[in-house]
């Protein structure tokens, strides 16, 4: 049973709306309505990723959409890393050694279309592709989203955070919390250690590298047990960063965590 601290917004048992606050919110809309399509004339609408002509701002444009490697099924059951064909199943590598998270999901391939959306986010000061990837997050995810109990973000060590000035997996749980109405706790877990970049790295040695990197913020641990937590993050490769944060959520008293990440690095294996 979910605390009042974190229960989705709304009850059963509220009151109705009065027709005034009905009317204020009528009235509110309208004026937001017109309002963007003022803001529209004075800065038409560009595609997020290429800056062609769009509908709608925030949006991506039909060229640059359908260059975009969506993950569709077949995928393994448990990584939801994608398979070339054949049924749903679980990846030899989850069957040989399964992941202390429960299920992982992501929407598209991190390939170069998929780099475009997400670098800028991560390294360019694009904060508003966050509101961009979390719709897709949340398609792809829906399931995990739907027996979350609590949304926590992958944390950024506090020199790399003073560099970049935000932390994009935050920016990305906030942005999945006020789509799906599951609270956020944004400061969760924390990086007490600096780690070296992991791109080159091997999977063995990611671990290696993270091993005691994540630790969960002392004054958030009650709040986390017994809770089934949902990790963000923008992107997954090896897991090594989710079986890292999983293990210390687990410790604290998590009944189960799950990832939702905006892109996935499919292994070789995937693509046979």
């Amino acid at each position: 049973m979910r605390s009042s601290a974190t229960a989705p917004c709304g009850s059963a048992w509220e009151s109705p709306t009065p027709p005034e606050a009905i009317a204020r919110d009528r009235v509110a809309a309208g004026l937001l309505g017109a309002g963007r399509a003022m803001l529209d004339l004075v800065l038409p609408p560009h595609c997020v990723v290429c800056g062609a002509a769009v509908l709608r701002q925030g949006t991506v444009c039909a060229d640059c959409f359908g260059r975009i490697a969506f993950i569709h099924a077949p995928l393994c059951r448990c990584c939801g890393v994608p398979f070339g064909s054949g049924p749903d199943r679980l990846c030899s590598q989850c069957e040989a050694h399964p992941p202390l998270f429960a299920a992982a999901r992501a929407p598209i391939r991190y390939d170069a279309e998929g780099r475009r959306l997400v670098l800028p986010l991560k390294h360019a000061d694009r904060t508003d592709l966050a509101a961009v990837l979390a719709p897709h997050m949340a398609r792809a995810g829906a399931a995990l989203l739907a027996r979350a109990d609590v949304l926590v973000p992958v944390p950024l060590h506090r020199w790399r955070l003073f560099h970049r000035r935000y932390n994009q997996a935050a920016l990305l749980a906030a942005a999945l919390a006020r789509r799906s109405g599951r609270p956020a706790v944004l400061d969760a877990l924390h990086r007490p250690r600096a780690t070296a970049p992991l791109g080159e790295l091997s999977p063995t040695a990611r671990r290696a590298a993270l091993a005691d990197a994540f630790a969960v913020a002392p004054r958030r641990v009650a709040g986390l047990a017994g809770r089934r937590v949902l990790l963000v993050d923008d992107v997954m490769t090896s897991g090594a960063t989710a079986e890292g944060c999983a293990a210390v959520l687990l410790a604290a008293g998590a009944t189960a965590v799950d990832v939702l990440t905006a892109a996935r690095v499919p292994p070789p294996r995937a693509e046979a």
